[in-house]
């Protein structure tokens, strides 16, 4: 296979079937993706047959036990993949909204309209769920989508993506909308990146290498899913027991996802009396504690944190924590080591609350909540393609309308511009 030919190919099949796509009703995309969660179950058998390779060829080398969870599909989870898939047929279609209308003195009246943003490549690694995920939710916002799996699950993410093209057959949604790079060479990537004239948006979902290596060769758009630096602060006019419940839940529910708490903040005043019950509580689910030198003094016996630990993302059960004078140094430390996806403050003060909301440079604050709630399922949109660390475009969990842009529409009666 002549890999920049075939790429290419792919990425014109797409931009054509945008354009019809993007004119498609509600009632036939709903209909089309009705048949897509009914392919998916109908061919579970199939599915869970080629995910047994790729779990194989993990097991071989030797990826560690939480990959290979993540890239396990039994029964429960395909079954899963096609309820998402419905549930996304029950979300609003975004597409044709009118977002703002009004009328210029001279008679134009001007509106601004929901449209599809055209053809969006995601790349992503290890979950086969987001090649279902995210063609479905690409195709209800009225999008063509390319897709490129990582190579450890790249026969499950075929089998997927093969699925849900047939499912359109005899429907009013064109085939070429959902396109699957056939190949794990990863010069395919390359030759993707470089097709801005076909391609309108690049989504990578991964770890930190795989987004930083897409943004600095990419000449198309990106929107990145960044690495999550989420922080708690413990302020000290908190419900202590509300601030153990929160920190617990952020850390210990599920640390291996972007918006799980990685670093704790305690007020300097109420240190003594919270950490010891809290890292008790810690320490009886394995979270492995790494304190400043204010910590260490209080609770013994805990490894010291130093600056690189600040910075880290985990994904494990692994929390640094720093006992700092107040809000300011709590959201100074944020905005400096943070990564400005989601951080939360723990506090029963009203003006320090609206400090914390106005000032953290985030796309999720919260008062009084975990971070773990950064999500476009929690959030009500449905379902989400990614939660962008950007300011532009998308931030925050993106559901339907993220994969949206916007054109104006203007009607006359014969105006000339003097």
């Amino acid at each position: 296979m002549n890999i920049k030919t075939e790429i290419l190919k792919i990425a014109k099949e797409a931009k054509k079937a945008s354009y019809k796509l993007a004119m498609a009703s509600t009632k036939d995309k709903n209909k089309a993706l009705e048949k897509m969660a009914d392919g998916l179950l109908k061919e579970k058998d199939a599915i869970i047959k080629v995910n047994k390779q790729d779990v194989a060829n993990a097991k071989k080398k030797g990826l560690s036990s939480a990959l290979i969870d993540r890239l396990t599909l039994n029964e429960e989870r395909i079954e899963k993949m096609a309820s998402d898939i419905r549930d996304i047929v029950k979300l609003e279609d975004p597409v044709g909204v009118i977002i703002k209308t009004w009328e210029r003195p001279n008679g134009l009246k001007i509106s601004k309209k929901r449209v599809p943003i055209g053809v969006i490549g995601i790349i992503y690694e290890s979950r086969p769920n987001v090649t279902s995920d995210a063609a479905t939710l690409c195709l209800k916002a009225g999008n063509a989508v390319i897709l490129r799996g990582g190579s450890e699950s790249f026969n499950s993410n075929k089998k997927i993506a093969e699925i849900l093209r047939l499912s359109l057959k005899g429907t009013a949604i064109p085939e070429e909308a959902i396109q699957f790079i056939p190949t794990i060479d990863r010069k395919a990537v390359d030759e993707l990146l470089k097709l801005n004239a076909h391609i309108d948006l690049i989504i990578p979902r991964g770890g930190e290498e795989l987004i930083r290596k897409v943004t600095e060769n990419s000449y198309i758009p990106v929107i990145k899913h960044y690495k999550g630096v989420c922080h708690v602060y413990v302020d000290r006019f908190a419900n202590l027991k509300m601030a153990e419940d929160i920190c617990f839940n952020a850390k210990v529910q599920r640390p291996s996802v972007c918006n799980a708490m990685e670093t704790m903040l305690v007020d300097e005043k109420i240190a003594k009396e919270f950490l010891p019950s809290m890292f008790k509580k810690f320490k009886s689910a394995g979270v492995e504690i790494r304190g400043c030198a204010k910590t260490r003094k209080i609770v013994k016996g805990i490894k010291s944190a130093n600056e690189s630990d600040w910075y880290a993302e985990y994904l494990d059960l692994i929390l640094a924590v720093k006992i700092i004078p107040g809000v300011d140094d709590a959201i100074e430390h944020i905005n400096t080591y943070g990564t400005h996806l989601s951080d939360s403050i723990v506090t029963e003060d009203y003006s320090k609350s609206m400090k914390f909301l106005n000032e953290v440079d985030s796309a999720c604050v919260y008062v009084n909540a975990s971070t773990r709630f950064t999500d476009g399922g929690e959030f009500g949109l449905g379902a989400e393609i990614g939660i962008s660390t950007d300011k532009i475009h998308a931030r925050g969990p993106m559901g339907l309308e993220e994969l949206t842009t916007y054109k104006y529409i203007v009607f006359g009666d014969g105006q000339v511009r003097k």
